[in-house]
Formats: structure tokens, C-alpha cells, sequence
């Protein structure tokens, strides 16, 4: 893995905080330097997938749970890299020779580092692969380092199971030998990765060491590319040209290494601070060649490595003299290129002593190789602040600030976690000589505790950092599979190390170099400090879960890839993203559908025209589609469905073909709302609480005299609506008997079949029922259910609607209730599922919260509508329909327990009845795509037609996001006056009050 060099400067750069001001006992000082050694690193292989006896996924619950018992140590074996030998260069003009990694180049780890008491007569050979003297020495020096890790963080150590190997899906390979690549039959020139050995990670830290026969495939590999004998190298082809998705690759962590390249991208890409630099390149690579200038980042391109002495002097003098300078009083030379990882000479000199950097310049370039570079960079001292117990006596204290940042949803970048290190400012400050420390803690320690203004630097470190993958990522699409190390290699998480500087009374963090685990390391040695018992709090969020759930995601995407699955139902507009998320994905779908000419028929890999619409006849149906299933040929790993009005067929269909689902029964009972409440009502348990405390008693409604025997038998106001009714269709509050009787009259009049208002369940009839209105606010929870264990649970927040109806006016989430209040609605929506038979699939139920607590509106046996998967993928990176397909093949979601939103979204429904003016002109579809394309909003299209009508549903959603609800909200209301949707008849404010 990439090593880091830190080091102290101060160049100009965009956006900065303002320093507070100098206090008169305490002057700033500028008289030393800072500067970080070098960290050598050694190879790790990290691997995740799933093997035979269990479904087959990457990661399961047992990856998440161990990044909620596990933090700690488990960033620790995320860099299992030992620090190599480290050079400090004394403050002056001396410079050192190079030297090898391990101090000797014996290729033999170190002896002796890990003092503790762990079972030694474990089985570290792998069947079939022996290894070799040196190799066998590094597996077990691998091996003490995991029970090092294991016992400082109060866990216990690795049980050896090797002769007995159970189901594990995080897998930790401590050596190249357990591993093995074979040709992927069909894919030329790429290899499926097998595990044959492993440690595998279970809930509650526990660990075990298992062989695996057959060998396990991986689904998702993160491979460490640092230095020791030989294993960088054999971890590198490893991770070369691979059929599942990789982490890393030797060719990506090249493009790290390289400090020129790197600090050239940030500057111009990522609009990054970065040190003032001048480069003497030889043959430099082609990504560097072509490019403008960065202020204060000189390149000179010299035809060769010698006969170079007067253009070294010249361009030496004109940078120290330069303004991007400043007033530092010191620079270093050194080499850039990955080849001088860990091994390179640092110098330091005195700006004034040129012909001591000139000589220095020119010594370095007879080193030099193609693509490789000598770097001449300002060297500044430690920002000083000002204390307010009065001037220290010692040299100042400087800071240095890691950074890990990591690819999410949409290749989009996320600050996890800022550490820093902070040590006298005349030593040298690296990665492993200071103790790490949050944000907070080591500027207050510096003389900053203003809160404004620390909140104020580390938002200059997330934009920078942030930037800074940004402009990597943009890198990476523009190279070819070849130059990245395999179709499937990407940058998943970086490193960043800034240097915090004062220019012009300023703060700015000035990206130093990027890497690719030692700041991740410094956030895990951080969580580690509350590992011990009775020391505190437990450390906040781990480093490494946003990490963990791209690995995640990116092995279900691998796992799905081919999958051959039956959609039963197309829907309608409001279901198009279904089929680009099926083309994203590479699921091959086959969809059953009655009308022959929707549109999905030419998205399909097969187009089953079938008449479904009398779901009377669904039993039969099922048997008939079974067939034409069989006669076609199809080999199906799965059958789903999204729409309300298939769901019991699908639950049958998969009876019939033998296909994972809900049992049909199960689905019966959701299906129709009064007997989902009143099989509820009768099921008290155990265990306690008992569904029957979320359930409301209701009556269904079939005939005028049901009408009149149910105003007895429910408590009155009470809500009426169709047994299968979808999108609030003719729900209507009733205050009375003859409310109850009327509104009865006008549903059996207007609504009798599925041509009276198609997809709202019509073809189930139009029976309904009345059930007591409780109040209290209204929620969704959407849940991801398998075997019957809860994996994943997202709540919303609803805004008050337009009584008499029940339409929906506004929603926000993440929730705005109190912790406990969000965890009562999930455990009363999971325990209503299961309280229905439901075991596996995406449900969406509807609670009202209560004072008396979650009182059950209706389940929804299928995804959320409207515009909940969309939010929950933006927010969470969670995407509900690659959960739900992945149920319907049998294979357990790999989801994250406790995923964190990255900001919220507050939205608000545009229905034709009352934006009819607006939607066809100052909202018009184009102008609101419009926006939503610059990101200034988010639409989600719920209906194609502008048609309005007596009962109807919304036409779209517009939300707005922001870092806090109340952002979010101001943004929307502000939205909504521009564009007319807000009015005396539709009053945004009042619906989005629910919010504040």
C-alpha cells in the first residue's frame, strides 16, 4: 500500500480561515521546519466473498456488526502494514543514502515487535501451496499482528478451525499462497480469484481460521501493494485483470505514489491547495505531459540526465525567489516515483544556499529513470496560534492532518473521518511518531478552540479532500482497463495528508500527498483508544464504513451480474428507473405483462404477453404462466413484482416454479388491509411487545348493510378506503354515519373496475373497509427482510394532509424523530411483517406514531413508491430494488446496519388538481427537469399525463437537500414560491411544518 511523506508548507490556495489574531504575549514564531519521514509498507491481501453452504454474497450481516463490535482493530487489519525503516534528515544541508526497505534488505519481517500469548501451533499452511522459508516467516508474522490487534482491542484471539471450516463472507488472507487466480471460462485474458485459506470475521470480533474445500470465489478483493520481499509483487498480480471488483491494483497505486502527478491533478483539477513545487522530469509519463502550469508548481521536462547544469541553476534560482514562496526560510529536494518508496534520500537546505540545492538537484538526477522526477518544495514552519496562557517556552507545536475519503453511490466522494497528529514543531512529524487525536483536540492544543472557526477548517478539509478523490476518479474514467490493472480495478478510498498553514492570516489545509491506507490506519489507532474497558464513550462512526459499504454494494453488483430474473407487471412511468437500474446491474429480465404494447416489451430480454388483470384467477394464472415459463426454456434464478396488483400471482408463480418469495398466503393477508388489521389484532404473543399493540380495529365494508353495522363496531371520526387500494385513492376521513354511507355510495358508483382508474388494485374489486382514525404523525418505514431477520430499516416523515383526503402532501429523511421514537416505528413495522408471515422480500409499511405509540396504517408487501427507493439510494447509497432482486434469488443482501445519510432531503407533491396552471407553465416537466439536471432540486415523475380528476394521485415529487432539515426545507419553500406550486389553496408552509 502506498507509503505517505508528510511534510509542513504554506503555498497560497483557494479558501482559507481566518486566523484569530496574534496575541501579545504569545508572537508568532517561524524559526523551524517540519518534516515527515518516509513509512515503509508491506503487502496485505484482504478478500471478501461467500463460498458453499451459504447464500452466495460477499458480505453479510457479520461484516457490518464487526465495524459496530470491531471498529478498532478491524482498521488495523485494513493496514496490516508493518512501518519500515524511517530516516529523519537533521535541519540543515545534510542528506542521507539511500537504503533498502527492512533496513537490510534481508527479506525476513521483524522479530519480536508483538509481545503477548496466543496459541503458536495454529495451522498456517495451506494445502496444496506450500510456502517457502521467507514466506512461511511473513505468514506468521501476519498472523501475530491479527492477535496483537485482537488482544489490544479486548477481543478474542483467532480459534483454528482449519480441520472443520464454517460459512464466513469477510475473509482476511494473511499470505499470497492462500489465494489462487484460474482462467474465468468466456472472459479472455481475465481470472476468477479462489480462496483456499482464510480468517473470517463473525459478529462480536470473533474470529476463526478456516481451509475451504472447494475453494471459496471472491466477490470483492482489496489487496495492500507496499513494500517486503516480494509480497508487494505477488499481491499486485493478484489483483491484476480479476473478475470480481478490486479495491487496488499496483498500476492505481503507481498513480498515488507519484507526488508530481498527484499534486499537478489536485491543482488543476480539484482546485486543491498543494505545496509550491518545482520538478525536474525526465521522459515523463504521458498523463503528465500536455499540461499547463499550476501556480506555484513549476515542471521542467529535461532531455536528458546530464548537461543539465545551467538550466538547473537557473530554473533553482528564479523558484527561490519566487513569490509562491513566500517567507519560507527552508526547501527540500527529493526523489518522486513509486520506485522511491520508502527508500529515497530526503535533503533539507536554507533558501538562501543555492548552489547547495543546485548541487543537490543535480546529484539526484543521475538517480533518475524514465517517468521519474526531482522535487524542490517550500518547506514552512508550524502554524503558531495564539495560546491564552501566554507564550510557550519550546519551539511551537505543529499539526498534521490525515484525511480518508471514500468512493460512494454514483462515484461520488465522502469525508469518513479526519485524525491528526500533532508534535513539536522543530522534529520531524510522520504517520507512526504521534498519537493520533481528532480535529477539535489537536487545534485546541495549537491554540484554537473557537468552535465557528474549527467547524470552519474542517470544512476546508472535506471540500479538499473530497476534491481531491474527485479529481482521481476523473483520472481513472479517462484510462483504459489496461493502464487501471483490470476492467474491474477502481480507487475505492484515499488517503489524504494536509499540512494546516497561515498565509496572509489565513488557515488553509495544503494537501500534501495521497495514499492509500496510512491515514486510514491513523483514524483505526484513534477508535482504538476507547477499546480497553471503562475508558469512555465508544468511539464515533468507523473510518472504514463508508469503505465497507462500497465493497458491499460493489460485490452485490458483481453477484447479480447475468442473474436471469421474471418481472411480474410492468407499472407504470413512476417504474422506468426500473429498467435502467436492470441494464445497469446486467440482469438479464424477462417480464409477464398485459398490455402488448408497453413500453418495457423492448427493454426485455423475453416479453410474456398475459392477461393478468382478474386476480380472481390468480391460482390459475400462476399455473398457466408456470407453464409458458417451462416451455419457453427459461432458467430463472428469481421472480419479483413492484406492483401492488401482482403481488399474490408472483408469490404463487414462485410456489409453482419452485422460486424463493413470501408464501402466498402471507401476501393474501397484506394484500387486503382489513385482514392484515384483524389477523394483527388476534396476535398477542409471545413474543412481547405483540403485533396486536400497532394494529386498529376496522370493519370490511362488501354492502350498505356491512356500512351500517361497522359505524357501531368502530370508534367514529374513522377513515374509509378500498381493500386494495394503492396511492390513497379515495381515502377519505368520516365523521359520522351518514359521512360513512355517502362516501360508501360514491366509491361503489365510481370505482368498480380496474378501467375506472387503472393500477390502484381495481382488479381486485372495490370492497372496502372503515377503520378508526388515530391521531398523530404520519411515517413510512421501508424494510429489507431475509430468512425472517431484519437487515435494513429507513423511516420518513410525512406531512399533515388535505383532510377529508389523505394524499400525500410532503415527506422528509432522514426522520426527525428522537432515536428511540425511530427505533419503536421499525420494531413495530418488522414485527407487523412477521406478524403476516412475511420473511423475505422489501416491504413498505405505513405507522402513524401515537401517544400510546406506532399504530399500523397498511403494509405494502413490495418496495416503496413514489419517491422512496430514489431518496434512500441518494442518502443512503442503499439501493431497495437490488435488494429486492437479490431476496428473490435466494442470496442474503449485503447491507450496512447502520448506514448514515449524507444529508436530507424534504420534498413536496405537485398534484394536477392544484398546480394545473403551474405544471404547464412556470413548473412545466422540462423546467423542472431542468433543475433537477443542475441540482438545484429533485424530481421524481409520478404520472406522463397532465389529467386531473376526482381522485387522483400525485403527479410529482420535488424535494430539496441540504445538510439539515431545516436547509432543506427553506430551499424547498423558496423553490416552490418561485415556481407557483406554493399557494393560498396548496400552502407548502403548512405541510412542510411537521419538518422544523
Amino acid at each position: 500500500m502506498p507509503q505517505a511523506f508528510l511534510y509542513k508548507a504554506a503555498p497560497l490556495g483557494p479558501g482559507a480561515v481566518p486566523l484569530p489574531p496574534p496575541s501579545p504575549l504569545h508572537p508568532a514564531r517561524s524559526e523551524s521546519a517540519h518534516h515527515a519521514r518516509p513509512a515503509a509498507t508491506a503487502a496485505r491481501g484482504w478478500k471478501a466473498r461467500q463460498g458453499p453452504g451459504c447464500p452466495d454474497s460477499f458480505v453479510s450481516l457479520s461484516l457490518c456488526l464487526c465495524h459496530q463490535s470491531f471498529s478498532h482493530s478491524t482498521h488495523e487489519m485494513l493496514s496490516l502494514d508493518p512501518s519500515g525503516p524511517e530516516w529523519d534528515c537533521p535541519l540543515g544541508s545534510k542528506d542521507l543514502e539511500d537504503e533498502g526497505p527492512w533496513g537490510g534488505g534481508s527479506g525476513l519481517p521483524p522479530t519480536g515487535c508483538f509481545p503477548g500469548s496466543w496459541r503458536q501451533d495454529v495451522g498456517l499452511d495451506c494445502k496444496g501451496s506450500p510456502e517457502g522459508t521467507e514466506a512461511r516467516a511473513w505468514t506468521v508474522y501476519y498472523y501475530s499482528l491479527l492477535q496483537s490487534c485482537l488482544q489490544q482491542a479486548g477481543l478474542p484471539e483467532t480459534q483454528d478451525r482449519s480441520q472443520a471450516p464454517r460459512t464466513g463472507n469477510m475473509l482476511l488472507c494473511l499470505s499470497p499462497a492462500w489465494l489462487m487466480k484460474v482462467p474465468a471460462p468466456g472472459q479472455p485474458g481475465e481470472a476468477a480469484l479462489l480462496v483456499l485459506k482464510a480468517v473470517s470475521f463473525h459478529p462480536g470480533g470473533l474470529t476463526f481460521l478456516d481451509d475451504f474445500v472447494p475453494p471459496r470465489r471472491a466477490t470483492y478483493f482489496l489487496a495492500g501493494l507496499g513494500l517486503g520481499p516480494s509480497r508487494g509483487r505477488e499481491a499486485a498480480e493478484l489483483a491484476r485483470d480479476l473478475t470480481c471488483p478490486t479495491g487496488a491494483s499496483a498500476e492505481l497505486a503507481r498513480l498515488l505514489e507519484d507526488r508530481l502527478l498527484t499534486r499537478q491533478l489536485l491543482a488543476q483539477q480539484g482546485g486543491v491547495a498543494v505545496p509550491a513545487t518545482l520538478a525536474f522530469t525526465y521522459k515523463p509519463p504521458g498523463l503528465l505531459r500536455g499540461g499547463d502550469s499550476s501556480p506555484g508548481l513549476r515542471l521542467v521536462e529535461l532531455s536528458g540526465k546530464e548537461g543539465q547544469e545551467t538550466l538547473v541553476k537557473e530554473e533553482v534560482e528564479a523558484f527561490l525567489r519566487s513569490e509562491a514562496l513566500g517567507d519560507v526560510l527552508q526547501v527540500a529536494v527529493k526523489l518522486s516515483g513509486w520506485r522511491w518508496r520508502g527508500r529515497q534520500a530526503l535533503h533539507l537546505h536554507p533558501r538562501a544556499e543555492l548552489g547547495a540545492v543546485v548541487n543537490t538537484v543535480l546529484a539526484l538526477l543521475e538517480k533518475l529513470e524514465e517517468e521519474e522526477s526531482v522535487l524542490v518544495e517550500a518547506v514552512y514552519p508550524p502554524v503558531q496560534l495564539p495560546c491564552s496562557d501566554g507564550p510557550s517556552p519550546g519551539p511551537g507545536l505543529a499539526v498534521r492532518i490525515c484525511a480518508v475519503v471514500c468512493r460512494t453511490q454514483g462515484d461520488r466522494p465522502l469525508l469518513s473521518k479526519v485524525v491528526c497528529g500533532v508534535g513539536r514543531g522543530d522534529r520531524p512529524l510522520r504517520h507512526h511518531n504521534s498519537l493520533p487525536r481528532t480535529l477539535e483536540v489537536a487545534l485546541a492544543q495549537c491554540g484554537l478552540g473557537e468552535e465557528a472557526q474549527v467547524a470552519a477548517v474542517r470544512q476546508r478539509v472535506k471540500a479538499a479532500a473530497e476534491a481531491a478523490l474527485t479529481a482521481m476518479l476523473a483520472l481513472e474514467a479517462g484510462l483504459s482497463a489496461e493502464q487501471r490493472g483490470g476492467r474491474r480495478a477502481h480507487t475505492d478510498f484515499l488517503g489524504v495528508d494536509f499540512a494546516l498553514t497561515a498565509a496572509g492570516g489565513m488557515l488553509t489545509p495544503v494537501a500534501l500527498e495521497l495514499n492509500g491506507g496510512l491515514c486510514l490506519e491513523a483514524c483505526g489507532a484513534l477508535e482504538g483508544l476507547w477499546a480497553a474497558p471503562r475508558l469512555g464513550p465508544a468511539a464515533d462512526e468507523a473510518a472504514a464504513a463508508p469503505l465497507v459499504e462500497t465493497m458491499l454494494r460493489r460485490s452485490a453488483r458483481c453477484l447479480m451480474e447475468g442473474k436471469q430474473l421474471l418481472v411480474v407487471g410492468a407499472g407504470g412511468v413512476s417504474k422506468k428507473f426500473v429498467w435502467e437500474a436492470a441494464r445497469d446491474y446486467g440482469l438479464q429480465l424477462h417480464l409477464v405483462e398485459s398490455d402488448p404494447n408497453h413500453f418495457a416489451s423492448q427493454l426485455v430480454q423475453t416479453f410474456i404477453h398475459f392477461d393478468m388483470t382478474e386476480h380472481r384467477r390468480d391460482e390459475e394464472n400462476a399455473r398457466l404462466l408456470a407453464e409458458l415459463v417451462r416451455a419457453r426454456g427459461l432458467k430463472l434464478d428469481g421472480c419479483f413484482s413492484y406492483w401492488d396488483d401482482c403481488l399474490v400471482l408472483t408469490a404463487l408463480l414462485c410456489q409453482e416454479l419452485g422460486l424463493p418469495c413470501s408464501p402466498p398466503a402471507a401476501m393474501r393477508l397484506a394484500k387486503k388491509k382489513s385482514l392484515t388489521q384483524l389477523h394483527l389484532l388476534r396476535h398477542h404473543g409471545p413474543p412481547w411487545p405483540a403485533p396486536s399493540l400497532h394494529a386498529v380495529p376496522c370493519c370490511p365494508l362488501e354492502s350498505e348493510a356491512d356500512v351500517e353495522r361497522a359505524v357501531h363496531q368502530v370508534p367514529l371520526p374513522g377513515v374509509m378506503k378500498l381493500e386494495f387500494g394503492a396511492g390513497a385513492v379515495g381515502v377519505r376521513l368520516v365523521e359520522d354515519a351518514p359521512q360513512c354511507h355517502e362516501h360508501f355510495s360514491r366509491i361503489t358508483r365510481d370505482l368498480q373496475g380496474e378501467a375506472d382508474h387503472p393500477g390502484i388494485g381495481l382488479g381486485w374489486g372495490n370492497a372496502m373497509l372503515l377503520m378508526e382514525f388515530v391521531e398523530g404523525t404520519e411515517h413510512d418505514v421501508d424494510l429489507v427482510l431475509f430468512g425472517g431477520r431484519l437487515l435494513a430499516a429507513f423511516v420518513s416523515d410525512n406531512g399533515p394532509t388535505r383532510l377529508p383526503g389523505f394524499t400525500e402532501t410532503a415527506a422528509c429523511m432522514p426522520t426527525g424523530l428522537a432515536s428511540e421514537q425511530e427505533a419503536q416505528m421499525v420494531q413495530a413495522a418488522f414485527r407487523c411483517c412477521l406478524g403476516c408471515g412475511l420473511l423475505d422480500g422489501v416491504f413498505n409499511v405505513e405507522l402513524k406514531l401515537t401517544g400510546a405509540g406506532p399504530r399500523l396504517i397498511e403494509i405494502n408487501p413490495r418496495m416503496g413508491g413514489f419517491y422512496l427507493r430514489d431518496w434512500i439510494l441518494e442518502l443512503y447509497g442503499v439501493d431497495l430494488l437490488l435488494a429486492a432482486v437479490m431476496v428473490a434469488c435466494g442470496l442474503r443482501p449485503a447491507l450496512p446496519t447502520r448506514p448514515r445519510a449524507r444529508g436530507h432531503l424534504v420534498g413536496v407533491m405537485c398534484l394536477v388538481s392544484q398546480h394545473l396552471q403551474a405544471l404547464s407553465s412556470t413548473a412545466s416537466r422540462e423546467t423542472l427537469q431542468a433543475l433537477h439536471d443542475r441540482g438545484l432540486l429533485r424530481l421524481n415523475l409520478l404520472e406522463e399525463a397532465l389529467v386531473p380528476g376526482e381522485y387522483e394521485e400525485p403527479y410529482c415529487s420535488v424535494a430539496c437537500a441540504g445538510s439539515s432539515p431545516t436547509e432543506a426545507r427553506l430551499r424547498l419553500l423558496g423553490l416552490c414560491q418561485g415556481l407557483g406550486i406554493d399557494g393560498p389553496s396548496y400552502p407548502v408552509a403548512h405541510f412542510l411544518s411537521h419538518f422544523k
